[in-house]
């Protein structure tokens, strides 16, 4: 009790104030530091070998933290007119929620094999590809009047998120060391706020203008990522070399996608359907035989030896329970806050509303970047993962308790935002201490793919949940607050089994770290 009663002293704050502002100097001090020197090619430096285009750290860890903000917004541009897409697009409801799915589906596809491609040709090279992508899937939303040219749209956008992976990995190159795990906080938390900003964004563009203007603004904005890139950002280090591993790329598209499009729609078809079933063993079956051909493969697409270290095997592995953790807050607390008051538990909020409730979260994800730094240097990254992981845990247990005024939810949403951006700055830094500067990129793309499958099947859990647990409500099938309550509390188990996990993690071996 006595350890408690100081940590709530305001002696204990002060410490913490005065260690979060040296840190900040810290690092700003030797950014400036490096800014102010030209480093050129072969020259021994705080930079990697081969970042010698320019070396403007602050400004590059912006474009890429920008970078990834507007490639994470993406996610969520369509969802205030999800309800509308079917009319908006002539077409189908199940046509029309292909529109969410291709942009997942490429997403998973595009991060693996857009890492090992920066390893190969040069991470610069393969940010700007994935900004001409971005550019071009805008574009082509915004032109759509129909569902063919819209899912082309959404299709390159997915394809786009190989960005983010690949701008952490370029971290590494670009940043002096004591500036790393500061910038890939900074990075990763922008998967947040990403998400954050875009929601209330969306919804106040669609319910002022015409629908359109959502992926006109997402086109003005990827073409500032690409001036950025094409312009500033430094080149990093010359890439390894190699061939594209076709066949092996071929292979993990198609299993990733059949499994994945089973999981997403599996709720909808039916989990014991034949389309069902058969995508589902068809997409695992594709998975084991392409693990075996990348074991076998000279120079594969995921060195599968090197993912099965214990450090970087069991991250994944965290990362996977992390990703449903996080997943469920996002699903579940705008659907509360929606709902009519009428059903007893729903809070009335418009959507607009309910995105400025939940913003906070993902403001708080930024400005935690640096706390995670600091966890990593005094703790480890793995411990920084479990501690992330348990608090991730304990805003699902406020959300329980709470979901009874918008301004409690968004207490609870912050908690569990302020987990995952602990975690999040863990898992990569992790990822990069474990695994040759070679292979960073496609190290880290794995990594995030595993991220996405923890949202998967999150969302394929929650909506098995919400299905087994609806009520009819004028003429309109609901979820009940149990639901709900049902999903906090599986998502709380989720991240406690993640910070467990992470906590088996084993410290580095000098040989790796050095690699």
């Amino acid at each position: 009790m006595s350890v408690l009663h100081r940590m709530l002293t305001g002696h204990t704050v002060a410490v913490f104030n005065d260690m979060y502002v040296t840190h900040i100097r810290s690092v700003f001090r030797e950014a400036v530091l490096v800014t102010s020197t030209v480093t050129a090619p072969g020259d021994s430096g705080a930079l990697a070998p081969g970042a010698s285009r320019r070396n403007h750290p602050l400004v590059t860890v912006v474009i890429l933290c920008f970078g990834g903000m507007v490639a994470a917004l993406m996610q969520s541009l369509v969802i205030p007119i999800q309800p509308e897409l079917p009319q908006l697009l002539n077409t189908s409801s199940a046509n029309a929620s292909w529109v969410i799915t291709a942009t997942l589906l490429a997403a998973a596809v595009a991060m693996p094999i857009g890492g090992r491609l920066a390893d190969m040709i040069g991470k610069r090279r393969v940010l700007v590809l994935s900004a001409v992508l971005l550019v071009a899937g805008s574009l082509a939303a915004a032109l759509s009047t129909g569902l063919v040219l819209m899912l082309v749209g959404r299709v390159l956008q997915g394809l786009a998120m190989a960005f983010i992976p690949v701008g952490i990995s370029m971290m590494r190159e670009v940043t002096p060391p004591s500036m790393t795990a500061t910038a890939v906080a900074a990075m990763s938390a922008t998967l947040g706020v990403g998400g954050a900003i875009g929601l209330p964004l969306s919804a106040w563009i669609a319910q002022t203008y015409d629908w359109h203007m959502l992926f006109w603004v997402s086109t003005v904005l990827a073409g500032l990522i690409l001036a950025a890139v094409l312009f500033v950002l430094p080149d990093g280090a010359p890439g390894v070399g190699g061939r594209i591993d076709v066949i092996g790329s071929i292979g993990l598209a198609v299993g990733l996608v059949a499994t994945l499009v089973a999981v997403t729609k599996g709720n909808d078809w039916g989990w014991t359907s034949g389309s069902t079933l058969g995508l589902l063993i068809g997409g695992l079956a594709v998975l084991v035989a392409w693990g075996f051909f990348e074991l076998r493969h000279a120079d594969p697409l995921v060195d599968l030896r090197t993912s099965a270290r214990p450090r970087v095997l069991i991250t994944n592995i965290a990362t996977v329970t992390i990703g449903f953790g996080m997943m469920a807050m996002m699903l579940c607390v705008p659907q509360i806050m929606e709902f009519p008051t009428a059903t007893g538990f729903g809070l009335g909020k418009s959507m607009l509303e309910a995105g400025l409730w939940m913003m906070p979260g993902g403001i708080m994800m930024m400005i935690f970047a640096p706390v995670s730094s600091i966890l990593i240097k005094k703790v480890g990254p793995a411990v920084t993962l479990a501690i992330g992981a348990f608090v991730v845990a304990a805003g699902y247990v406020l959300a329980f308790f709470l979901m009874d005024a918008a301004w409690k939810l968004s207490l609870a949403s912050i908690v569990g935002t302020v987990g995952v951006a602990i975690a999040y700055a863990a898992m990569p830094t992790i990822i990069m201490t474990s695994v040759p500067q070679s292979e960073t990129g496609a190290a880290i793309g794995l990594n995030a793919l595993m991220r996405s499958l923890g949202t998967t099947i999150c969302s394929a859990v929650a909506a098995a949940i919400i299905s087994s647990k609806s009520v009819t409500m004028a003429g309109h099938v609901i979820p009940t607050q149990g639901a709900f309550e049902t999903i906090f509390v599986v998502a709380a188990v989720a991240a406690l089994l993640a910070g467990v996990i992470a906590l088996m993690i084993p410290k580095p071996k000098v040989a790796e770290a050095s690699e």
